[in-house]
């Protein structure tokens, strides 16, 4: 196996996980009211709210907020499902460097431009909408996770186009 060949192994594996994830935030961001339901029993049923309450206060707050808004006006949960078809249209957006990273390697950057884009966009947002701070930690953590497979595919893809990877 040539090193090119390797590196290339690496960056669609990384370019791989990021677009599972973004499938899976995609598909899971359709179902919301069911999710935080069956997350309420769960948390229940372990009794987690001894270990962390204010997290299974959270938890709990969001789903009646649901509940109450899906009541009242069923339409603004199709806010939600506009989200979950651009996490899905995102990943659409990977398939090119997955075909070719080199050519498409735009792609990644603007990946990792998203990435950071997270982390302000969390803590604004979060505090204006009054989010609890670990929970806008926990949005952050979305833009830092991905980033990291990200920052690997573009180094990886950068010694692709090398001329000097290239010639091994």
């Amino acid at each position: 196996m040539t090193l090119a060949s390797a590196l290339l192994r690496r960056v669609r594996f990384c370019l791989t996980v990021v677009v599972v994830g973004l499938v899976v935030s995609g598909v899971t961001a359709f179902p919301l009211r069911e999710e935080l339901a069956l997350a309420r029993d769960v948390l229940a049923q372990l009794n987690v709210g001894s270990i962390l309450p204010g997290a299974v206060w959270w938890v709990n707050r969001v789903a009646e907020g649901l509940d109450a808004t899906a009541a009242a006006y069923p339409f603004i949960a199709y806010g939600t499902d506009w989200l979950a078809f651009a996490h899905l249209l995102i990943a659409v957006a990977f398939l090119g460097p997955l075909v070719d990273p080199v050519r498409n390697v735009w792609v990644i950057v603007w990946g990792l431009i998203a990435c950071a884009g997270i982390v302000p966009l969390a803590a604004i947002a979060g505090a204006l909408r009054g989010l609890p701070f670990g929970w806008q930690l926990i949005d952050m953590s979305f833009g830092v996770v991905a980033a990291v497979p990200l920052v690997l595919a573009l180094v990886w893809t950068r010694r692709l186009a090398s001329p000097i990877e290239a010639a091994r």
